[in-house]
């Protein structure tokens, strides 16, 4: 074990426990560790690296205008989040952007939002706005985003929780109906659950839940940090399913895996109910973080790498069904979001991770049983295929 392992589980919280490799340079998607070994990156922090690692373009972005200035706050305009929010608005189609840093801020920026719509323009009565969430959902880890988690690791110890919100299954669109009440003022949701497992709902589900939400006057709000910005095969993984969420919460790939930088985009209607002094960060909207973004979504768009997702992602799945191993359960994936689940009696999937480790390829296991491969979409077919073969290779042993 190298001594940046030892000292980090030494002076560090032990709140992950991440595969023994310590990694100290990346391009494009692959990754070198500390003794010089080369791996195929298949997790992309979590789809935050879509454009691949220290893509050129955005390190010159970050370098140019760390050279100039770096932090304002909002107390003062800087010349880079104005330009930011105009190409965000006409990429997305929205008219207003609210800058915050991580994705947990920007959901926490959505239900706050939400709230206040539903007082100020809705009508509920004070303090009795209830939002919908699925169950499954991964929406980040503060104590209010927890307090709608059905996972039990991630709300043990951390109680009392915030009220206010109700759970139904994923996919259900009949629960979602008898779920909505007068008091309702939002249905949070990812249109994939990505740390559930890339578990895909019914066909069909998030444009019912859209139709129903706009009857009842209820918002949409679209969770797509993992999902957003190219991952899925499309920019984002509503428009596989022709929908426009009223709140739409995008981060991760924003900052191009170079710099953190989360955002929420919604309808002037929406947006203006937030007055000066109602929320904000002092870090949101930093003329570095939207340096980095103004070129992290041009890469996106010259690159045309949500129809490279689409086109490899298809690929990929073709290639995997070619696996006949009596360990595999199911595999499920939309574009470059694929997700291979073990059977329980296969046991973890933490193991195959370890052997794909061993060979050179970077996966990470979600929820005990599945193995998640989302490299950055850069990725192409011969490293897919070398991809698959040391899949193969484990699975069927």
């Amino acid at each position: 074990m190298d001594e940046a392992i030892l000292l980090a589980e030494k002076y560090g919280a032990h709140n992950y426990k991440p595969l023994p490799v310590t990694l100290v340079r990346g391009e494009g998607c692959f990754v070198w560790d500390v003794n010089g070994r080369r791996y195929l990156d298949m997790l992309s922090a979590y789809s935050a690296v879509n454009q691949g690692h220290r893509h050129p373009r955005i390190i010159k972005a970050l370098v140019e205008q760390a050279g100039r200035i770096t932090l304002t706050s909002r107390a003062f305009h800087n010349d880079q989040m104005g330009p930011l929010f105009k190409q965000l608005c006409e990429l997305t189609g929205y008219a207003r952007v609210l800058p915050m840093n991580s994705g947990a801020e920007a959901v926490e920026t959505a239900i706050k939002v939400a709230r206040k719509w539903g007082y100020k323009v809705k009508g509920v009565k004070a303090d009795q706005a209830r939002i919908v969430a699925c169950e499954g959902n991964f929406h980040g880890r503060t104590t209010t985003v927890v307090s709608l988690s059905t996972d039990a690791q991630y709300r043990d110890g951390f109680g009392p929780f915030t009220p206010g919100f109700d759970i139904i299954p994923y996919g259900s669109v009949e629960a979602l109906e008898r779920a909505i009440r007068p008091e309702t003022v939002a249905f949070l949701v990812e249109p994939i659950q990505g740390e559930a497992g890339i578990v895909i709902p019914p066909k069909g589900f998030l444009a019912e839940a859209a139709k129903i939400c706009k009857a009842n006057n209820v918002l949409l709000l679209g969770d797509e940090i993992q999902t957003g910005l190219g991952r899925t095969g499309k920019l984002f993984a509503s428009e596989h399913e022709g929908v426009k969420p009223d709140v739409m919460i995008v981060g991760k790939a924003l900052g191009g895996g170079v710099y953190p930088i989360s955002a929420i985009l919604a309808s002037e209607a929406i947006m203006d109910v937030f007055k000066p002094g109602d929320h904000g960060s002092t870090f949101g909207g930093n003329p570095l973080a939207c340096a980095v973004a103004r070129e992290a979504l041009s890469v996106i768009v010259d690159e045309k790498l949500p129809e490279r997702s689409a086109r490899l992602g298809k690929y990929l799945m073709e290639k995997l069904s070619t696996i006949r191993s009596p360990k595999v359960k199911e595999i499920r994936g939309q574009g470059l979001f694929v997700g291979v689940e073990l059977k329980r009696e296969a046991g973890p999937a933490r193991p195959a991770c370890e052997a794909l480790m061993q060979r050179g390829i970077l996966a990470k296991e979600t929820h005990e049983q599945v193995i998640r491969l989302a490299p950055p979409l850069v990725v192409d077919e011969p490293t897919l295929d070398d991809a698959v073969q040391k899949l193969t290779e484990i699975l069927t042993a």
